[in-house]
């Protein structure tokens, strides 16, 4: 990669970002399409977010990437909200032609269960009640759920979020629930937000056991690291369809790409650059 003075920029802030697989990902796509951007990362200080928006545009940035714990608190520096982005909360990518905000989680974890089924009218069930799941829920019911429901162990709080979404208008069914009280009977996706069997603690007992799911249940994990999980490994030996982390990842990063550069993202390069880099 050659940077010249003509060199459009792009970069992830956040505090910490040196565990990010962003970069790999976005400059293999560039390279890919002879492209002159490159994307880095800067570590920004809470303190100093304000001035690195503000820098960013003096500079001729492109577009950030937005990462904790920074997703909330840059929403009161931009012009532009994206209306999803605007109901979810928090935004992790800004677009500097315009200083809009999105929000490109949720519809990475459309894209990724996009591969093996559709959304619309489905019975979906959420473990989680964190900001993956918020991003998640509110594109769940843009694109056409029929039914959400939300289950965490603090339930107070997996009903707050059940309350946001049917407030939006997007969708007419969302409840809550205890966690303890998984029941997969009548669902077709079952989506983990939670960090259950994240790398290092890959051993932790799953949130569900291949005997409360049936085969024709869509499983998708947003925990990358593994690539397998514990919960996908249950829903392969029940013959479930597992939908991988890293998928929602790459869409996430994906969509990015073409609100900053107006161009299709090239997703088989920036999934072999990603399993590259996390060793898979």
């Amino acid at each position: 990669m050659k940077i010249k003075g003509s060199t459009n920029v792009v970069a992830l802030i956040g505090h910490p970002v040196e565990h990010s697989f962003s970069p790999p990902m976005h400059n293999a796509a560039f390279k890919s399409l002879k492209m002159d951007y490159v994307y880095t990362a800067f570590d920004v200080n809470p303190n100093d977010l304000e001035n690195a928006v503000a820098g960013a545009q003096a500079l001729n940035i492109k577009g950030f990437n937005v990462t904790i714990p920074h997703k909330i608190e840059v929403m009161k520096y931009l012009n532009e909200i994206d209306e999803v982005a605007s109901l979810i909360g928090a935004v992790n990518t800004i677009d500097f032609k315009d200083l809009k905000g999105y929000n490109t989680d949720g519809i990475g974890a459309v894209k990724a269960i996009g591969e093996v089924t559709n959304i619309k009218n489905k019975n979906v069930v959420i473990a989680g009640a964190g900001g993956a799941s918020r991003a998640i829920s509110f594109y769940l019911a843009k694109y056409g759920a029929d039914k959400l429901t939300i289950l965490n162990r603090n339930v107070d709080k997996a009903q707050k979020l059940a309350d946001d979404v049917l407030a939006s208008g997007l969708i007419d069914d969302v409840s809550s629930d205890d966690i303890k009280n998984m029941d997969l009977k009548d669902v077709d996706i079952l989506i983990n937000t939670t960090p259950v069997g994240m790398h290092p603690n890959v051993d932790d007992v799953p949130i569900a056991s291949a005997e409360e799911m049936h085969e024709d249940l869509v499983v998708f994990d947003a925990v990358y690291n593994p690539n397998e999980t514990g919960l996908l490994k249950e829903a392969i030996n029940v013959g479930a369809k597992p939908v991988y982390g890293i998928k929602m990842l790459l869409y996430q990063g994906a969509e990015s790409f073409e609100i900053w550069t107006g161009k299709k993202a090239p997703i088989d390069v920036m999934e072999e650059a990603l399993r590259k880099t996390l060793g898979f």
